[in-house]
């Protein structure tokens, strides 16, 4: 039984009034609040909803515009991105696979001090040719040299050609026709001939095993990021869109450019590639997302000074793509060290002759 002298004696608790209640919640509150030493995680912050973090954003915040070069005699347009309007012309060819919106990040950063053209290769993007499937690199390197003709005539401007992976080797092969009076320098971003041959038995494979079809173009750049094709989510959001086409029958995305059926091309598009790359009189710089990509021409070619090399760290196969600010500052830095003007190379103190018009 309980002593009810001694429960008499106890004084009850007195009840806080709505004010001190709330005075002492608050308190809690600011206590709870406080970082502890033993907390193991931060606050997390929102999450994001994947159809959000992945939703496609518009070319027009990169580019000053889109156009279409019709190329005459035939019933082939191009599809070109530009930005810019002064400096010399940096004209970019992507990769297979990829489109002219690959430079999109890299081209905003350039464009104060360049004009970027980017154009999508025929098979790609939004260009419109009779032969989608004619990836010949012959063919590939009449169609960039066919859009800078009706661009510019007979008086382009200095021209930087920039290439990445198949591309490249199309800027490489256009440099070595010597077709292109106002080319004043070639920039070649991760493709080396001894790595590209040895690559083509496992390409068909490759593309095999890559996803075929996607519910929806969110769907395709999450792949893409997700997948490692591309590490930078802010340029697959621009650039993957126009990768890819609506198949009205499947009800889903696919891929844009047929690779797989182009398999008869490959071998020229890499096939003596870093013989003419060295034959190029014109300054030039490989970039490399890998120190090992070196085949025994370039090697020799490297010793002997004949073009400068940069290894960019911590990127995959699309630098421009993945590190575009660290891309832009190469090339400009490449364009300022060989001092390449609007009209060409400019030396300090001799002007240029001047053209005289007929």
């Amino acid at each position: 039984m309980e002593d009810s002298s001694a429960t008499a004696n106890l004084t009850s608790v007195p009840e806080e009034t709505p004010e001190e209640d709330q005075n002492h919640k608050t308190a809690t509150e600011s206590v709870n609040k406080l970082p502890s030493t033993f907390s193991s995680k931060p606050d997390r912050p929102p999450i994001q909803i994947s159809s959000q973090k992945y939703a496609p954003i518009d070319w027009s915040g990169y580019f000053d515009q889109e156009d279409d070069v019709q190329i005459q005699d035939s019933n082939d347009v191009f599809h070109i991105y530009t930005a810019g309007t002064e400096g010399p012309v940096v004209f970019c060819i992507h990769g297979g696979g990829y489109s002219g919106l690959s430079f999109a990040l890299s081209a905003s950063k350039m464009k104060e001090k360049a004009r970027v053209v980017a154009m999508d290769l025929r098979g790609h993007g939004k260009s419109s040719t009779e032969d989608e499937l004619n990836l010949s690199i012959e063919t590939l390197c009449n169609d960039v040299l066919a859009v800078l003709k009706t661009m510019y005539g007979d008086s382009p401007p200095a021209i930087v050609l920039v290439g990445h992976s198949m591309g490249g080797s199309v800027a490489v092969h256009v440099a070595a026709k010597k077709a292109l009076h106002s080319l004043a320098g070639l920039i070649v971003v991760d493709v080396v001939e001894g790595t590209a041959m040895a690559s083509l038995v496992h390409m068909q494979k490759i593309l095999a095993n890559r996803l075929q079809h996607f519910s929806s173009i969110e769907k395709a750049i999450e792949w893409s990021v997700k997948g490692g094709s591309l590490r930078n989510v802010e340029s697959a959001q621009v650039s993957i869109p126009s990768t890819l086409k609506y198949d009205e029958a499947k009800k889903c995305y696919t891929h844009r450019a047929r690779l797989e059926e182009t398999e008869q091309y490959w071998r020229g598009w890499y096939e003596g590639l870093s013989e003419k790359f060295l034959s190029s009189p014109v300054p030039k710089i490989l970039l490399l997302a890998g120190t090992d990509r070196l085949d025994r021409t370039l090697t020799i070619g490297q010793m002997q000074g004949k073009f400068q090399m940069v290894v960019v760290r911590h990127t995959g196969h699309a630098i421009q793509e993945d590190v575009p600010e660290e891309f832009a500052t190469l090339v400009l830095n490449f364009i300022h060290r060989n001092r390449i003007g609007p009209r060409g190379v400019e030396i300090p103190g001799i002007p240029r002759p001047s053209v005289s018009k007929p």
